[in-house]
Order: C-alpha cells, then sequence, then structure tokens
C-alpha cells in the first residue's frame, strides 16, 4: 500500500493562501462574461438533500426540480447531479430517468465514517448496484488523525474498487482536520488512493467549504497532475449559497488548474439552494429585472 511518507511538499504557509486567496477573489468578471460564468456553475451543481428527514417524496420532488429548473429558459444547461442518501437511489433512478442528469449518494457510513469496512464496502456496493452513477465517501477521520495513514488509504483503494464504474469523491471532512498541512496530506492521500474528486466536506461540520481549504486542495490537484498526468475532480460543499461566492471560486479554479477543469467532469458544487440564486442573477443579467430565488421552485 501507498506510504505516506513517499508523498511530499512544502508546509502549507497559511498566511500566504489566505493573501492568494484575497487576490483571487477580488478580481472583477465582464459582465458579458458573467452569464457564461453564472451557466457554468449552474451546470456543475451537484443537487443535494442528506436530511434525517428525507423522504421518498422528497426526493421525488428533488428530482422534479432538477429536471425542471428551468423550463421557461430552455437554452440554459442542467445541473450536473443530484446526491442523496443510499435508501434513496432507486427512487432518484426512477425520477430522473432520460433526464442526463446524474445520481450521486452518500456511502460508508456518512457523515461519520463510523462503521467497519465490511458494513461500508457493502454499502457503496449497494447503492451502485441500485444506479448511482457516483460515490461521495468520507475517510475515517478518527484514524487519520491518530496518524493512521496507510489505513486510511487502503480503505480509499477498496472502497475504489467496490464503486466498479461509478466515480468516487472521497469527502476529507476538513472542518475536522484542524490544520491546512492536514488538509494537503488527506488530499494527496486520496488522490494517489484512486479518488476521482476530492471533496471537501459532508455539510454537517463546520467549517465547511472555505476559501483557503479549496485553495490548498486546487493546488494539491495541479501538483498531482504534473506528476502524473491525471486530472482530479474538486467538490466544495457546505455553505456556498449564493452565485457571486460559487464564480469567485471558478476564478480560483482557472488561475490554479486551467481553463479545462471548467467542467462538471472536474468541478462541481454541493448546494441546495444556489440554484435558485444563480437562475435569478441569470435573469438579472439578462433582462435587468430581478426575480425572487422561489420564483423558479421551492425546495
Amino acid at each position: 500500500m501507498l506510504a505516506h511518507d513517499t508523498i511530499k511538499y512544502n508546509p502549507i504557509d497559511q498566511i500566504g493562501a489566505q493573501e492568494r486567496v484575497a487576490r483571487l477573489f477580488s478580481r472583477s468578471i465582464k459582465k458579458e462574461s458573467k452569464v457564461e460564468a453564472l451557466k457554468t456553475v449552474l451546470s456543475m451543481i451537484d443537487l443535494t438533500t442528506l436530511e434525517g428527514k428525507d423522504s421518498p417524496g422528497k426526493v421525488k420532488q428533488l428530482s422534479y426540480k432538477a429536471a425542471h429548473l428551468h423550463d421557461q429558459f430552455p437554452d440554459l444547461p442542467s445541473v450536473a447531479a443530484i446526491c442523496v442518501y443510499p435508501t434513496m437511489v432507486t427512487v432518484a433512478k426512477s425520477a430522473l430517468q432520460n433526464t442526463g442528469i446524474k445520481i450521486a449518494s452518500v456511502a460508508t457510513a456518512f457523515p461519520s465514517g463510523m462503521a467497519s469496512l465490511t458494513a461500508k464496502l457493502d454499502e457503496v456496493r449497494t447503492v451502485v448496484e441500485d444506479g448511482a452513477d457516483e460515490v461521495d465517501m468520507v475517510i475515517s477521520r478518527g484514524k487519520f488523525l491518530r496518524g493512521e495513514y496507510d489505513q486510511v488509504a487502503d480503505e480509499i483503494v477498496q472502497v475504489k474498487d467496490a464503486c466498479g464504474k461509478a466515480h468516487l469523491k472521497v469527502i476529507l471532512e476538513t472542518g475536522e482536520l484542524v490544520t491546512l498541512d492536514n488538509v494537503r496530506l488527506a488530499s494527496d492521500l486520496a488522490m494517489n488512493a484512486g479518488a476521482d474528486f476530492i471533496k471537501t466536506s459532508t455539510g454537517k461540520v463546520s467549517p465547511a467549504a472555505t476559501p483557503t481549504v479549496v485553495l490548498v486542495m486546487l493546488e494539491a490537484i495541479r501538483d498531482f497532475y504534473k506528476q502524473t498526468g491525471k486530472k482530479i475532480g474538486m467538490k466544495p460543499a457546505g455553505g456556498i449559497s449564493v452565485a457571486k461566492q460559487a464564480i469567485q471560486y471558478l476564478v480560483m479554479v482557472r488561475e490554479t488548474l486551467g481553463q479545462d477543469w471548467l467542467s462538471p467532469d472536474l468541478f462541481r458544487f454541493g448546494a441546495s439552494s444556489l440554484a435558485n440564486n444563480v437562475l435569478m442573477q441569470i435573469v438579472k443579467q439578462t433582462t435587468g429585472v430581478y426575480q425572487s430565488d422561489n420564483y423558479f421552485s421551492i425546495d
């Protein structure tokens, strides 16, 4: 198995990272480019419902929203996926037939990751058999923070194998990793172990996706690409609800990784309310008139 001490990077300069974020987030976008940026954001959203009170009815409603988000604007892209609990995969699969919208399922005892490896692998195989196109797993943060890096990496390897053809997003839960150095190490471990995407958060822990954490993860992806030629995706999740912030993240992605990553194949937003705000901004940019978020759909 991959030994963590084979992964080399310079310690993270937190002040320097914060300064880079401030510079990137201060960039302005011309009006003619803003609409295209908003459309790109829309195409990258994973509409998400991950609550204890989730029901088949709620997931059907979310699926309907995903498929009919902007019927009055047929030239706009659809969202990338919906993200649900394992027991709701079959409901979402049925509701989204022939839409092209992917089904993502959380797995591996989300959000805690506190289950046996056997149970985690069984859950992954089940959601894939039920029709999940993507699996969002959580790492074992307790093991990571105890320094059991090889065990964490080996678990990701086995989950990746259980995914078969489904894409694997590895959730680091950066709010529990304490330091930016830990975020960088966890990113490198996940990518070397086979992650197709690395993801900030479950959305259940604060802080979730912060700009500095996202930058550190993007830089890890950049360095991994330089070393291996393999493009890994990125998904910030938790706390991103307005279009302006999402566009700032797109600027960060473009400046750090390049134009190729401005695609739902390589960048996603985990969000529940972002889509409505993006649509509101698109209408404002094209007509000059604001609509309320709920003009488009009610969650």
